[in-house]
């Protein structure tokens, strides 16, 4: 499930289902409030299993050491008040005595009167392969000012990532490489080079991952969490998980129900262990399509600003005039095909994002390139990072789930799907195609799923369309966690709700984490204002910024 910077960049799942099931597929699609067959019966998680076992001795271990907080190691470029520290958990969790890793954790205290402190908040941006450690700072934002008051915000690198036992598959200057080109309906010839440079990923993820790369995994995930919970002193946990995070939320709430105080899931992946993670990401593909769509008339209805188009389709012409142009001549010598859809990918995620390409296109048109290089060229400064993130979300979701070992499955699913939905089609396919070659061992997907009452109230926010998490997720989800309310923004796709521009998502998410109250089942908002075209004077107070919105 490929994912983007939310609140920062990896991400995609479908506002509406593939009208087929995908080839080599064992069922067809079902509606969310489909029951599930009888062979996916939900079964309590084993509690006398090795890695529940171990767990719980890696968690004990944790609540007595509990954590040192100290200075924050210059790579983080945290400043003060954030503090940083270690966690020890076990990179095997059957085997807690083996071999340990240390797991980088970020905080600052809670702002209000120790009376009202109500612990700790900790909060994953998604993924799989983004960190949360800037998270701290998100309490300087007006619109978690009030939480930052009542809770310690406290973010973490999950394993493999940043600090945490950091994990590649590949140099990362070969990763960023640039200017490359990736067509949207790629030749055999193309498609063979990308399926051979698909194999020597996961051979080098194998290669530089070693023996360990099978503990990189959803399920570890959660009970590194359940670590973490267990050494910031907290009985129960206080979570936000966006996107990804919001599906080994999931998998933490399936687990340890008894350890949830609040737990919010904003941006909700679909946890249907058919889903994951292969047909996710062909929904999320048909979903991106919408939402490129939506760009695109927001677009034309600015005409007389951009004039890239009075329609949709005429927009859509213009982009595909600059895509032939990147491919004949890489704009700045950076920008091939490749690194504009790229770019042009995150107006699929937030439409904050859509004023700055749609200038960019608009100059580069027009003879200047000057913004769009800025804008979508890769930065040398964040080539190790970026390979390192797209290192974990691979080896995740390679070892979460099976995923079709046959080409004839790929290229059938996605030739058909490029049809209707060619904007990121086939750029999600080559992302996900090591798994085909995944020299792992593969897991069965746990059946995220939890009695009535073992749960307390938790929140679900949705944006109806959103195309990294479509909808269907976030009602499948509810359906899945007992007593769970899931609060709509209609008419919106922006990705990663909660703390954002509706005041409406806003009040039901804050009063939800200052009081455990819901709205009930279910609760609806109306979608937050467009965004308007930019002025030269906004652009230029945008990049200085310098508290970034969190990142899925």
């Amino acid at each position: 499930m490929r994912a983007v910077a939310l609140y920062g960049a990896l991400g995609s799942l479908v506002l509406t289902a593939l009208a087929t099931a995908p080839a080599g597929s064992a069922t067809p699609p079902r509606a969310p409030g489909d029951q599930p067959p009888a062979e996916a019966a939900w079964s309590v998680p084993d509690e006398d299993a090795p890695e529940a076992r171990g767990t719980a001795t890696a968690a004990a271990r944790a609540a007595a050491a509990g954590i040192t907080w100290g200075r924050c190691h210059k790579t983080e470029n945290l400043p003060k008040p954030v503090q940083c520290g270690t966690v020890s958990v076990p990179m095997d969790y059957a085997q807690p005595d083996g071999r340990k890793i240390s797991l980088t954790v970020s905080r600052v205290a809670a702002t209000g009167p120790q009376k009202e402190r109500q612990g700790a908040l900790v909060f994953n941006p998604g993924g799989p392969g983004a960190s949360g450690m800037e998270f701290p700072l998100y309490g300087e934002l007006a619109e978690w000012r009030p939480l930052a008051k009542a809770y310690d915000f406290v973010g973490y690198a999950p394993r493999g990532v940043g600090r945490s036992a950091p994990l590649s598959c590949q140099n990362p200057a070969e990763f960023m490489k640039a200017p490359t080109n990736a067509p949207i309906h790629p030749d055999e010839a193309y498609k063979t080079v990308r399926k051979n440079r698909a194999k020597e990923y996961a051979q080098g993820c194998s290669l530089r991952g070693g023996a360990v790369l099978r503990h990189y995994t959803s399920l570890n995930n959660a009970r590194d969490l359940d670590v973490v919970r267990a050494a910031l002193g907290e009985k129960k946990i206080n979570f936000v998980g966006a996107s990804y995070g919001s599906y080994f939320g999931a998998v933490y709430a399936t687990l340890f129900p008894g350890h949830v105080r609040r737990m919010v899931f904003d941006s909700a992946v679909n946890p249907d262990p058919r889903q994951i993670w292969y047909r996710n990401n062909l929904d999320q593909s048909a979903a991106f399509e919408n939402r490129w769509a939506d760009w695109r008339r927001w677009v034309a209805k600015h005409d007389d600003v951009y004039h890239l188009g009075r329609t949709q389709q005429e927009v859509l012409s213009s982009y595909e005039k600059a895509r032939t142009k990147t491919e004949r001549t890489p704009a700045g010598g950076k920008v091939g095909s490749a690194q504009l859809q790229s770019a042009f990918l995150k107006v699929g995620y937030y439409d904050a994002f859509w004023p700055r390409r749609a200038y960019a296109l608009s100059e580069y048109l027009r003879g200047n390139d000057k913004p769009l290089v800025e804008q979508a060229s890769p930065a040398a400064v964040g080539a190790e990072a970026e390979e390192n993130g797209n290192a974990v979300y691979t080896a995740v979701e390679c070892n979460d789930a099976a995923w079709p070992t046959e080409w004839r499955v790929w290229d059938e699913d996605n030739t058909r799907l490029a049809r209707t939905a060619p904007f990121e089609t086939w750029d999600n396919a080559w992302m996900n195609l090591p798994c085909a070659f995944w020299p792992e061992k593969q897991q069965k997907p746990l059946d995220v799923r939890t009695a009535a009452g073992a749960l307390p109230p938790v929140l679900i926010l949705a944006a109806e369309r959103d195309a990294a998490t479509p909808y269907t997720g976030a009602l499948e989800l509810q359906r899945r966690l007992s007593g769970a309310s899931l609060v709509t923004e209609r008419r919106s796709g922006t990705h990663g709700i909660g703390g954002g521009e509706n005041a409406c998502i806003n009040r039901h998410w804050e009063t939800y984490l200052l009081t455990g109250r819901t709205p009930g089942r279910h609760a609806a908002c109306g979608p937050h204002a467009e965004p308007e075209p930019e002025t030269q004077a906004e652009r230029e107070r945008r990049d200085r910024r310098a508290i970034p919105r969190p990142v899925i």
